[in-house]
């Protein structure tokens, strides 16, 4: 399967996201064993927001992280390109239609930003970075939650097996088994974790970190917004 580029690929995934919006979550859960679950909660703590902080939310598909920031006493605002997918979320959040490359906000306007698992699907990783510098405020924060390989051979090659193989199956099983098969083929959009550290920093986050979770099958990275 051939990865797409440009418009060509913001097309394929925001139709892909419309496909499989109504399983989505179900499919999450069953092909991570729930720590898709865990790693937002994490996503949200890390923020280290105070409670009543105005957080964007992108690509933010049905809702997960929406939920969570509501429940940390944040104030979320989720914005997706998939309609499909905010048509199915279940958050009591406004949520807005928009390409997070050209976010509809004025200059910091949030005191900061989740995404949660989508990093490798804009069509512009410095855009979207830069897009966020810009619509979070000096001192704001960022936890950007996106999969990952372990470090560890044994555990590279077993997951390398289960992403590629396994998770395509079950996708396949419940959901659109095409979409399922790219989701795994879409991490060779990620820049190596040096790159995406320097590209996040570049954005202004200065002081940007990237920690490893459960090994190393997924990874996340906060920062402040430089003053």
């Amino acid at each position: 399967m051939s990865l797409p580029e440009g418009a060509e690929k913001q097309r394929m995934v925001r139709d892909m996201f419309d496909a499989i919006a109504p399983r989505y979550d179900l499919v999450n859960r069953i092909m991570t064993f729930r720590l898709d679950v865990r790693w937002r909660k994490r996503t949200v703590r890390d923020l280290a927001l105070p409670s009543g902080s105005r957080v964007l939310d992108l690509a933010a598909g049905t809702g997960d992280l929406c939920r969570d920031l509501a429940a940390a006493g944040h104030r979320p605002l989720g914005v997706d390109l998939s309609y499909g997918m905010l048509a199915a979320a279940r958050t009591d959040a406004p949520l807005v239609q928009a390409d997070a490359l050209r976010l509809p906000c004025a200059d910091g306007v949030a005191d900061g930003v989740t995404c949660g698992f989508a990093l490798r699907n804009f069509v512009d990783l410095p855009s979207f970075l830069a897009e966020v510098g810009r619509v979070v405020r000096p001192g704001g924060r960022i936890a950007l939650l996106e999969v990952a390989e372990p470090r560890n051979p044994v555990l590279r090659f077993g997951h390398g097996v289960y992403f590629g193989k396994v998770v395509p199956r079950i996708g396949g099983l419940l959901s659109d088994g095409s979409a399922y098969r790219y989701l795994p083929k879409s991490v060779a959009y990620l820049p190596t974790p040096d790159r995406l550290i320097a590209s996040v920093r570049e954005a202004g986050f200065g002081d940007a970190t990237r920690t490893l979770l459960n090994g190393g099958i997924a990874q996340l990275i906060v920062g402040t917004r430089d003053r």
